[in-house]
């Protein structure tokens, strides 16, 4: 089980919101890359970045900031003779040649959520043109997913979209219960095993993580394909310890 700290950058800082409402900020650190290298030193194998204000306009906002970070990371693991630590990043990625130029940046993944539910042939292409490195952000309220910033609900269905995205070749599901983001009100493990059980592809798990319990929860269920949990607001005010967290995670996995 893979914890991913999130880097949520709005205005060029790094914020936490509530049940993604961006009135309802916190900002946590007005130095994204100073916070990725925080990250780092905390035992971080992968980071995730959201660019909100992007996911709201529907194009990138905080470039500038997402390459601070990819430059800082790279640096880190060349000084410390680690492989590449993989970064991904979601908000208003909506075309091929945005995908394009984050990757030539260096980012590992890129995450597409509002485009995939709007023009699903573009998620198609974007899986073709950039085979094992784009990820499905699937952000759901009560089964619903939600787009446009969580600002607009769907009437679709998670598991429905979850196996469409499949079969064009998505890496991976991000799946955030948007009740639960940034309320540490505790992971909704139930909707993220049973979409985890009607797929193949890993799922990761977004939205409520609090403490050490729902990291030990979601380990009980990883067999079920969930490789992953991105941790938030809970390791920003304390009441996870990343470094601890992973640890434990990793005497689970062993088991």
């Amino acid at each position: 089980m893979l914890l991913i700290p999130a880097i949520d950058l709005k205005d060029g800082s790094c914020v936490r919101l509530r049940q993604g409402d961006m009135d309802q900020a916190t900002v946590f650190s007005e130095d994204p890359a100073e916070m990725a290298l925080h990250w780092l030193k905390r035992g971080a194998r992968r980071l995730h970045l959201v660019d909100l204000n992007g996911a709201f306009a529907g194009k990138p906002v905080n470039e500038a900031a997402v390459k601070d970070i990819i430059r800082v990371v790279q640096d880190y693991a060349e000084d410390n003779d680690l492989d590449e630590i993989p970064v991904q990043l979601g908000g208003g990625i909506r075309d091929l040649d945005t995908i394009e130029r984050y990757l030539d940046h260096g980012l590992s993944y890129i995450i597409v959520g509002t485009a995939a539910v709007k023009n699903p042939g573009f998620l198609q292409d974007a899986c073709g043109a950039f085979p094992g490195q784009i990820i499905v952000g699937l952000d759901a309220k009560g089964g619903k997913v939600a787009t446009d910033g969580w600002s607009k609900l769907s009437r679709h269905d998670v598991i429905e979209l979850g196996k469409k995205y499949e079969g064009y070749g998505v890496e991976a599901i991000i799946y955030t219960d948007i009740g639960r983001d940034g309320m540490m009100a505790g992971v909704n493990i139930e909707a993220t095993v049973k979409l985890a059980r009607a797929v193949k592809v890993p799922v990761i798990a977004s939205g409520g993580v609090h403490d050490l319990g729902d990291v030990e929860a979601l380990c009980a269920v990883q067999g079920e394909g969930i490789e992953g949990v991105i941790c938030g607001r809970s390791i920003y005010e304390g009441t996870l310890d990343l470094e601890e967290a992973q640890i434990r995670a990793d005497e689970l996995s062993e088991l």
